[in-house]
């Protein structure tokens, strides 16, 4: 015979405790948010350890502190000022493409008569692009196509996750699940992807970054000198936490020499590894950057002259294309072509 009145067994007090974190804290019980939230906990944590190690541990550091209180200053400024450009860029948008349509239908609604003057658009994140625009679907979709040569096919550049119409140098993501104007990559420290949007904020801080690990790594190989009444372990940790700047800068300047390549050129990281699958960069050359407009605007587009993260660039035409073919002479570098 089975057993009856048995008591329900009690709830693990580890469940209980996790559910309680989660429901004062909403975004803990994502998976994907709460792994950026300790990569960005890890980040405050190890500069802290970085500066606090040399303070508590290394005489010399704290005298040298004394001595010139500003250099100490000057320091733990710019390791402040690195952590506010970490959040400011992980938390800022790339440029997605079901922002650009939204903010395209507002301005649709904006010229309208008045009659429809009131008209309010709302955006879901799990609404397709379809739904988003209405009526003014057809408006995007001839937009975003007046971009590509004529001829192309609207089904080739509509994306089957998201139903919309992507612009040029767009691409979909699957962590973040939505289409990225001028997609680079999906930064896994940050959390985002980046893109148009947030692509000059990622460069200034790797900037930032590369140069505390310069200073750090200074700061540590200066002090590192044996002293008769400093702990052994203390010099261990030190070699240590050199060999460990050591690899993180060869890293950091590796991807800003890279990225400051990307913003030269006006390419992505996305376009140079992914060439041969893109489809409108097939049949350009190897050699050719066909949204590149030259090292100096390059820049200035890149740094100041961006007005919105919604600005898309169209395809250049095969007369363009084909100039841009056209190797460099002594006069086109005399005339500044290349800039």
């Amino acid at each position: 015979m089975e057993k009856t009145g048995c008591c329900d067994p009690s709830p693990n007090p580890s469940d209980l405790f996790t559910g309680r974190c989660f429901n004062a804290i909403p975004c803990l019980s994502d998976s994907v948010k709460r792994s950026t939230w300790c990569l960005r906990l890890g980040l405050v944590t190890l500069h802290m350890i970085l500066l606090g190690f040399m303070f508590v541990f290394v005489e010399e550091f704290r005298q040298n502190s004394k001595e010139h209180p500003w250099y100490t200053l000057i320091y733990m400024l710019l390791v402040v000022a690195t952590l506010v450009q970490y959040y400011f860029t992980s938390g800022s948008s790339p440029g997605y493409v079901i922002d650009a349509m939204s903010d395209f239908a507002e301005t649709e609604a904006s010229l309208r008569t008045s009659e429809f003057s009131n008209a309010v658009v709302t955006v879901d994140g799990n609404q397709s692009g379809q739904n988003l625009l209405g009526n003014n679907l057809t408006n995007w979709t001839n937009l975003v196509m007046d971009m590509y040569p004529p001829g192309t096919s609207v089904r080739d550049y509509t994306c089957p996750y998201c139903n919309v119409v992507q612009p040029p140098r767009a691409k979909h993501c699957h962590d973040c699940k939505k289409c990225v104007l001028q997609f680079d990559h999906h930064c896994v420290w940050l959390g985002t992807c980046i893109g148009q949007g947030n692509h000059c904020r990622f460069w200034w801080y790797i900037l930032e970054q590369t140069a505390v690990c310069i200073w750090s790594g200074f700061l540590y190989v200066e002090n590192l000198p044996a002293h008769s009444e400093r702990a052994m372990w203390v010099d261990v940790i030190m070699i240590i936490v050199i060999s460990i700047l050591l690899v993180a800068l060869m890293f950091l300047l590796l991807l800003l020499v890279f990225h400051s390549y990307l913003v030269v050129t006006n390419q992505t990281t996305y376009e140079i590894l992914r060439r041969r699958r893109i489809p409108y960069m097939r049949g350009i050359p190897g050699s050719v950057h066909p949204f590149s407009k030259g090292a100096r605007r390059n820049l200035y587009n890149f740094c100041f002259a961006r007005t919105s993260v919604y600005a898309m660039e169209p395809l250049p035409r095969a007369l363009e294309l084909e100039q841009m073919s056209k190797p460099y002479t002594c006069s086109d570098v005399v005339s500044c072509r290349c800039c």
